[in-house]
């Protein structure tokens, strides 16, 4: 059953599709990750701060290395640029959030088809779903190391926030167990089609409409030059301010999700965000971004510390908020 609680974060995000106002006053905290385990304490306070005030920040130091990422994109960029009768053959499975999808997701927000295609990996689910090696080689293989990769990378965060929440520290990890066959965290290969030339400079357009992740923590990976993403703090503002995120190629951009704030009870917010189109003197071009979205097995309980919701299970929770967010609206 849909909970009051998803109705009112569909009711927020419904009032999210206008322009609103642009600020710079916020700052977006850059986390270095570096020695990690000699710094845990002084990393952790860093995490949290970023975290409970804007649910927004940068890492560096990450330890994946530039290389590695910079082959993903690439590999990103050729799996796209199949024809779309090839990547056709492995389609989206929404259950299990697995394949590609193009211009589907509608976002509440807005109520227009985000401007992009997507491929989502989801570890137990791929089964018939990766391009063949005449198609693309090694492709399946390189993804899955670089999704590991963000794993570990997503749980190191985790376990401070465990830290911080008084939880035991691998309580996050025990919950995101690749290993499971109820594992759903997914790495999420994305592409914001060029604005055609008779759209550009038209106001108002979106690549991705306003939304908040439902997932307990997102790493996104961005491109140098290939911006659009804005995050407006605090859920409760009728005066929305908006704050863009420069793009790095070499920086993970990581967002609070849904579930991480009913976890914590929450003390940590999963904030409004979105794609923006670029501007006249912006880049019109194709934009890439690879997401991976920490989500919790699907049978881990949900419970915070201090009990402030009784207990659902990642599976349960996700029902509510995918059924309350694609309800339709009239």
């Amino acid at each position: 059953m849909t909970t009051s609680h998803d109705l009112t974060e569909v009711a927020r995000e419904q009032r999210m599709g206008g322009l609103g106002s642009e600020t710079d006053d916020r700052e977006i905290h850059v986390i270095d990750l570096t020695d990690f385990d000699a710094r845990r304490t002084e990393i952790t306070e860093q995490l949290w701060t970023a975290a409970t005030v804007i649910g927004f920040f940068q890492l560096s130091g990450h330890g994946i290395p530039q290389q590695r990422i910079d082959d993903v994109f690439a590999r990103t960029a050729a799996f796209f640029a199949l024809p779309e009768p090839v990547k056709a053959q492995y389609p989206l499975v929404k259950a299990n959030n697995a394949g590609w999808e193009s211009l589907s997701q509608v976002r509440p927000s807005i109520g227009v088809p985000d401007q992009k295609e997507s491929y989502q990996v989801t570890r137990p689910h791929m089964s018939g779903l990766w391009p063949t090696g005449d198609e693309l080689p090694e492709f399946d293989s390189a993804v899955l190391d670089f999704e590991r990769d963000c794993w570990q990378v997503a749980m190191r965060v985790l376990s401070c926030f465990a830290d911080r929440l008084g939880l035991p520290r691998e309580h996050f990890t025990a919950a995101h167990d690749p290993a499971s066959p109820e594992y759903q965290s997914t790495l999420r290969l994305l592409h914001y089609f060029a604005v055609p030339t008779e759209l550009r400079d038209v106001p108002g357009r979106w690549r991705a409409g306003a939304h908040t992740d439902f997932d307990c923590l997102t790493l996104l990976f961005q491109r140098d030059g290939q911006g659009g993403l804005q995050v407006c703090p605090g859920k409760e503002m009728d005066d929305q301010q908006w704050t863009s995120i420069t793009p790095s190629s070499s920086l993970i951009t990581c967002n609070i999700g849904d579930m991480l704030t009913r976890w914590s009870d929450d003390l940590l917010p999963s904030n409004f965000h979105r794609v923006r189109g670029p501007g006249p003197d912006e880049y019109q071009g194709d934009r890439y971004s690879i997401a991976f979205f920490a989500q919790a097995d699907r049978d881990a309980v949900i419970q915070g510390p201090r009990g402030v919701y009784p207990p659902v299970t990642a599976a349960e929770f996700l029902t509510q908020r995918v059924a309350a967010n694609y309800r339709p609206h009239r």
